[in-house]
């Protein structure tokens, strides 16, 4: 708990360190090349008492680090850690063996989810619903071949058939998430509004659309548990 705080309180001098106009210009400016304190005054049109305190701030939170020129050994030069910018993300979630995505009728939002999973990450994927329909509705079955994926349109499962202890599961509908409870109890949820309320083409276009943001958003931090083998669990 201690090194969850440690981390959170390192992202927030961060965050708090970029919440300048004048440093965000400078850890934009260095994005791109070193400069001495001198050049960012002079590029960015601050005075340099204002370029001493920003750079101060910015190396205390461990966004720029100084280095001295080898040329004229007077000089300083500034340079941006693009780790640090890195420390902004959320923590991994670690040892994930596989990602369910539930709803209620698991005939349209954690279908999709699951298909957009798989196609992405090329890691295991499954859907589930509480109450599941007979089903995979046809707009989604052909939202998906829109954007060329493939649905199973009978393929509709029960979320006490499919969840497994090491799952991730990932709420995609609002009464999945306040309705179960553990083992099934989602770990995440997203907050994905029923296109099958509406039931037009636009409506499913836009669950694949926010499904799509949201897998992208969510991958990256994603951490597969390895099997004895050594390769990520399945």
């Amino acid at each position: 708990m201690n090194t969850e705080l440690g981390a959170l309180q390192g992202r927030a001098r961060i965050h708090a360190a970029l919440g300048d106009p004048a440093r965000l210009a400078i850890v934009d400016a260095l994005t791109l090349g070193d400069a001495s304190p001198g050049e960012i005054a002079h590029d960015l049109r601050i005075p340099t008492n204002l370029v001493a305190h920003h750079v101060k701030v910015l190396t205390d939170a461990g966004l720029v680090v100084r280095g001295r020129s080898e040329g004229d050994r007077r000089r300083t030069y500034l340079r941006l850690r693009p780790e640090a910018l890195t420390a902004l993300n959320p923590a991994p979630l670690i040892g994930v063996g596989r990602v369910v995505f539930v709803c209620t009728r698991n005939s349209a939002r954690s279908q999709l989810a699951a298909a957009l999973w798989s196609e992405r990450t090329h890691t295991p994927a499954a859907s589930a619903g509480t109450q599941p329909a007979e089903r995979v509705h046809p707009r989604a079955v052909a939202v998906a071949h829109r954007h060329g994926l493939d649905l199973d349109p009978s393929s509709t499962n029960r979320v006490a058939d499919i969840v497994r202890d090491d799952d991730l599961v990932i709420a995609v509908c609002d009464n999945a998430h306040e309705e179960l409870a553990a083992p099934a109890r989602p770990r995440l949820h997203w907050s994905v509004p029923d296109p099958v309320r509406l039931d037009t083409d636009d409506a499913f276009e836009t669950a694949f659309a926010d499904l799509a943001a949201r897998v992208d958003r969510v991958a990256p931090v994603i951490t597969p548990a390895m099997s004895s083998s050594g390769g990520p669990h399945d």
